[in-house]
């Protein structure tokens, strides 16, 4: 009994220095990014194909899902809504509840999915293939061209894609409204607009930059620091993932508290 409370023990300290040194090096990955991103060369026709990629083939996915998400809120909300006579009030719940929380939350998670695991296996894959250390005898920066370039698409083009969430969601909002009822478009984007403001905007806005901030140091971080073997690729991939969707949570949860504190 004592030896098996005592493995435990161990397994458990283990684990808690293995995540303090994970901290630690993901502290100084960044602290690196930092260092790099202001130093020239600037890599601006990677940062360009980046953010092409992180961004624009992104969009099908933030459009079917933001249509979604607006369009499901809409018919959930509205028996609830209809049970105090408060049909009037759907528009503004509905583009506040997807400004405020549900877009920002859901399209950084998708990203994560998409954008961080696929960072974690490129960067990991080229440094199991060795391409990385190529790129050192070629007297390239690795860090500044694969690294710096990533981060700062990600930086980017997540808060456009949030913004673009929106306004789709809003839509499919109005979509929703309209399969029970005749509501004119004007009158459902007038009431949008007067219910936004712009201290309902700018918090929201600005905890995407550090969704897309994470997103992309821990993509690059898993991958670049892969171990050596092909197993090591998916295990940089699917732990890219994981980390990046829960630094979301947590980010948001610390966003929730300041705008509470605030605002």
């Amino acid at each position: 009994m004592n030896e098996i409370l005592t493995s435990k023990k161990e397994s458990i300290i283990t684990s808690v220095k293995e995540t303090f040194n994970d901290v630690g090096k993901v502290t100084l990955f960044a602290a690196r990014f930092f260092t790099e991103v202001l130093k020239p060369p600037y890599e601006m026709k990677e940062f360009i194909k980046q953010c092409y990629v992180i961004g624009y083939k992104s969009l099908p996915l933030v459009t079917i899902t933001g249509f979604i998400m607006g369009l499901v809120l809409t018919l959930q909300s509205r028996p609830t809504l209809a049970e105090f006579g408060a049909e009037s009030w759907l528009p503004s719940m509905v583009a506040l509840s997807l400004i405020r929380e549900i877009a920002p939350v859901i399209t950084a998670l998708i990203c994560a999915g998409k954008v961080s695991s696929g960072i974690g296996a490129e960067l990991g894959s080229m440094k199991v293939t060795e391409q990385i250390d190529a790129m050192e005898v070629s007297a390239i920066n690795p860090f500044k061209y694969l690294v710096v370039t990533r981060i700062l698409a990600t930086t980017l083009m997540i808060p456009l894609l949030v913004i673009y969430a929106d306004g789709i969601g809003i839509m499919g909002g109005y979509v929703g409204i309209n399969i029970n009822s005749d509501v004119n478009f004007y009158r459902y984007t007038s009431q949008v607009i007067e219910s936004i403001t712009f201290l309902d905007i700018f918090p929201a806005l600005i905890k995407t930059f550090f969704f897309g901030f994470f997103i992309g140091m821990i993509g690059c971080y898993k991958g670049f620091n892969a171990a050596n073997g092909t197993e090591s690729v998916g295990k940089a991939a699917n732990s890219a993932v994981v980390t990046a969707s829960l630094s979301i949570f947590i980010i948001d949860m610390l966003a929730v508290q300041i705008t509470d504190l605030f605002f």
